[in-house]
Order: structure tokens, then C-alpha cells, then sequence
């Protein structure tokens, strides 16, 4: 299995998942972002700089906020591009059907 670090050095090199555009931080912005990262773990972000004259922010005080908006931890910030992690929750393992079964009888 892949390590944390590779996959996000892998994920800068890669175009970005989510691309905030001239409306800023939106609820919908947000949302896609939580679902990328419920899907992929590690999401890269891209905020063209009309996002950050209609926030009035600037680049890192944006990453934070949107870091913290997803529950993600923010691994870096290059220039006005942002990658954010969240690990994916695991799912409990279901024992088999005859185990089940057993349990009952019991």
C-alpha cells in the first residue's frame, strides 16, 4: 500500500479536484470538496485569484479555513493551490454467515 507522503507528492503533480471559481467559498464548493474527500482521501484544490479578492483573504488564511470547513488536515499550500487530507472511516468487519449462526444457537 501506498504511503501517505507518496500519494500526496503524487497528487501535486496531478491536475486539481476541485477548482474555486469568481463566487468564492460556496456551500456547493464545500460540499464537493467532503465528497471528494470521502471518496479519495487526499483532494487537490485549486483557488484562482478572483476567489480570493471576493473572500478578501489571502491564500493561507483561505486553505485554513477551508481545512477546517472539511474537517481535513491541510498538507500544503503552493502558490494558490491547497492539497487536503482526510482519512476515509473504516467499516467494521462482518463475521461470516455460519459464525452468525453459531452465535445464535448459543
Amino acid at each position: 500500500m501506498e504511503g501517505l507522503r507518496a500519494r500526496v507528492r503524487r497528487k501535486y503533480h496531478s491536475r486539481p479536484d476541485v477548482i474555486i471559481g469568481k463566487n468564492g467559498l460556496t456551500p456547493g464548493v464545500i460540499g464537493e470538496i467532503r465528497r471528494r474527500l470521502d471518496r479519495e482521501e487526499v483532494v487537490k484544490v485549486k483557488m484562482l485569484r478572483a476567489s480570493l479578492e471576493v473572500e478578501d483573504m489571502d491564500r493561507r488564511s483561505m486553505a485554513e479555513v477551508i481545512a477546517k470547513a472539511t474537517g481535513a488536515r491541510l498538507m500544503g499550500v503552493r502558490g494558490r493551490t491547497l492539497i487536503l487530507y482526510k482519512e476515509k472511516p473504516r467499516k467494521p468487519l462482518k463475521t461470516p454467515k455460519r459464525q452468525r449462526a453459531n452465535q445464535r444457537r448459543r
